[in-house]
């Protein structure tokens, strides 16, 4: 937990700054049309484009922006058909990656994830060679300054929650995916706001890595994130604090 709960933090931070934020956009109204394709646009019946929604506002999206996302997705805005797939290898350390993509040109995009890992002391494995490491969770992250931690452990497991760790500025709970939204919905009815909340995959174990190592995961795993048809990436690595300062 500890490693996806660094990396879910470094991602806030780099999400928080302007130079990222038209990034971002690009990639929250993929997660909206595509969402809004899959489920339709009535987020009370569709729980995934509902989680895209909330992500887009945390993000500060302007309203006109998701609907036209959503609109996208429902077919009454033209828009582009994208193509959803994962790619799966190893990093530095041995490290275990997995990027989930979308993109309108999978040839484009998979040269380029291809090129990066071989850029970054990666490398590219086959369909399923990483991915049962990994076990799909809700995550919420709630900062310590939002409520009290007896208060926020007895809303989340009452909610439905499995776990809850409590770091040096934050909370990180996990769900099972069919409880997320009862435990997101918990917390804001006792006015406890959460700094980020998604449907992700949580590494089972993690490996620990100091050094060279630590320093080019994290080099790989911006890269990736950077990538335009990157929507996720997920890897099961813990660093030392001062690697991530």
């Amino acid at each position: 937990m500890s490693g996806h709960s660094k990396w879910a933090s470094i991602k806030h931070k780099k999400a928080a700054t302007d130079a990222k934020r038209g990034k971002l956009f690009t990639k929250l109204i993929k997660e909206i049309t595509v969402a809004a394709r899959r489920g339709g646009g009535d987020i009370d019946k569709n729980p995934s484009l509902r989680t895209a929604i909330d992500r887009a506002k945390q993000a500060n999206m302007p309203a006109d922006n998701i609907d036209r996302a959503v609109k996208k997705g429902t077919g009454e805005l033209e828009g582009v058909n994208y193509e959803e797939f994962t790619m799966e290898g190893y990093g530095p350390g041995g490290v275990a990656i997995m990027v989930e993509l979308l993109t309108d040109n999978r040839n484009r995009t998979t040269a380029d994830i291809r090129n990066i890992f071989s850029k970054k002391n990666g490398s590219l494995a086959g369909a399923g060679s990483v991915s049962w490491m990994f076990e799909k969770k809700g995550y919420l992250e709630v900062e310590k300054s939002s409520a009290p931690e007896d208060k926020v452990m007895s809303v989340v497991l009452d909610a439905g929650a499995q776990d809850m760790e409590t770091g040096d500025d934050s909370y990180s709970i996990t769900t099972d995916p069919r409880d997320f939204e009862a435990v997101k919905k918990a917390l804001e009815d006792n006015n406890i706001k959460t700094a980020s909340a998604e449907i992700t995959m949580i590494p089972k174990n993690t490996i620990q890595l100091k050094g060279d190592d630590a320093k080019q995961i994290l080099g790989i795993m911006e890269a990736l994130e950077d990538h335009d048809d990157s929507q996720n990436v997920y890897a099961n690595f813990d660093i030392p604090d001062d690697i991530v300062e």
